[in-house]
């Protein structure tokens, strides 16, 4: 799939510029024939015969970000004095810091938040644990714990290459649900030390989000995390994913008038993701899904490529015993779901579904298949990506999740809450709003996390979560 130049490959080039009539118009018409989106241009500073100018540009790729600076230099007049990578930049000494909430002006103010002030709040806490939700960072604190085995779409990149996504998650958290969260990297890929590592720093915190964890692993971790403590423990890779997936298979049915446990449903790829939205659109009650991995159809019998966690799908799933490739598995559905790899389907694929397809190609950044292949023969098209429309991102969810569940100190989290928070994203877009190109609403709604917030926290009250 041809990429287009984004601001992921944007940088800015300082360049001293000779001071004379059309220079501008030779380097701007450079930067279009190298194929560069031209942003702002800054004049730095005025010298004699002379102006350095701060140029932005957004490119395709690294190579192609060398070649738009290659095309500068070939200019006569004009020499470049610097080259910034600005997404390099914005990560420079990471992307998030603390800052106290009370100032430090003078020894009165010294002694009550630390000695000697700070031992009476010590010793209320000790008397009554549940104080401090009311004294600490507890109450607005989450942990994101990765050990880095399965980051974005690169894999297994160690903790510390993984620090970077979880910095940027804590910053989604604080933008748009003001939750201080935290990145809590492990130098271990063992189960069993993730498990007690996560255990020992609860105290700390309000809630945990584990992120970015391989597959089966993440299974038990989260399995065993969450009978342990009593704080939500949330796996976002797998429920967030499943969240945002429900909530724009419900406004598929407000669209289509079609009653969603009625469809048929594919899904490519078992891992976390996939096995997530397995179970959760099973428990809202969607019946007819079949999952597919590498190996094809999976199925209750099937011998090759079984984990204990894919005998556990095949037993919620594929009722009719669907056998083969995905090719075959598409035939006569209605929806077909991808969080697995690119190109694993076809427009021929796409063509055996039912008339009015509907198609979530979620691999992110190359989906499994083309939008511009699929468009003209789907109904509706969604991706994760954000130069497409319909942009399907957990980010739409675990803000609000976190907030609600939070804000009423919740003890975990349920299959309900989950539910509330899909049509909370969901009823955002009102139904006069509602087109194939608008089924989700944009994480820069405010509307979306103050919605799903209020929805988690109720639905945390009912169902005896809820502490507060």
């Amino acid at each position: 799939m041809a990429q287009i130049p984004s601001p992921s490959y944007s940088i800015t080039v300082r360049a001293e510029i000779e001071n004379r009539i059309g220079m501008f118009a030779q380097l701007a018409t450079a930067i279009g024939q190298a194929g560069g989106d031209l942003g702002s241009v800054d004049i730095v500073r005025a010298e004699k015969g002379k102006i350095i100018r701060d140029i932005t540009v957004n490119a395709r790729n690294d190579e192609h970000e060398k070649s738009i600076v290659k095309s500068i230099k070939k200019i006569a007049g004009i020499k470049v004095l610097r080259v910034m990578d600005r997404t390099f930049s914005a990560h420079h000494c990471g992307k998030i810091e603390i800052h106290p909430k009370i100032a430090i002006r003078d020894r009165n103010e010294l002694s009550m938040v630390y000695t000697p002030g700070v031992a009476r709040v010590c010793m209320d806490i000790h008397e009554n644990k549940e104080h401090a939700y009311r004294y600490t960072i507890k109450c607005n604190t989450v942990a994101i714990v990765t050990d880095g085995t399965a980051v974005l779409g690169l894999g297994d990149i160690g903790p510390e290459a993984a620090m970077p996504v979880m910095e940027g998650k804590a910053m989604i958290f604080k933008e748009f649900a003001d939750v201080d969260a935290f990145p809590v990297v492990l130098a271990t890929k063992e189960p069993e030390e993730i498990i007690a590592t996560v255990r020992n720093i609860s105290p700390s915190f309000g809630g945990i989000n584990l992120e970015d964890i391989s597959a089966p692993r993440c299974f038990e971790v989260e399995s065993r995390l969450r009978k342990m403590l009593d704080i939500p423990v949330f796996h976002d890779d797998q429920h967030g994913t499943a969240v945002v997936v429900l909530a724009a298979l419900i406004n598929v049915g407000r669209l289509l008038k079609k009653d969603i446990t009625k469809l048929r449903v594919v899904i490519s790829g078992a891992g976390a993701a996939g096995a997530a939205n397995a179970f959760m659109l099973t428990s809202y009650g969607i019946k007819d899904i079949v999952v597919c991995d590498k190996t094809g159809a999976i199925y209750t019998g099937r011998k090759s490529n079984m984990t204990a966690y894919k005998k556990i799908l095949a037993a919620k799933t594929n009722i009719k015993k669907i056998r083969g490739c995905i090719s075959e598995a598409v035939t006569g559905a209605d929806v077909f779901i991808g969080l697995s790899a690119p190109n694993v389907l076809t427009p021929d694929d796409l063509n055996k579904m039912t008339k009015e397809r509907v198609v979530f190609a979620l691999a992110n950044p190359e989906p499994e298949i083309s939008p511009e292949d699929a468009l003209p023969l789907v109904r509706i098209l969604a991706t994760g990506r954000s130069d497409y429309p319909n942009q399907i991102n957990n980010m739409l969810g675990f803000p609000g999740i976190f907030r609600g569940l939070l804000d009423v100190r919740a003890t975990g989290v349920n299959e309900e809450v989950k539910f509330a928070a899909a049509r909370a994203i969901a009823y955002t877009v009102k139904d006069d709003e509602l087109h194939e190109d608008y089924i989700i609403p944009s994480i820069f709604d405010k509307r979306v996390v103050s919605a799903v917030a209020h929805s988690v926290a109720e639905v945390a009250r009912k169902t005896g979560l809820a502490r507060h």
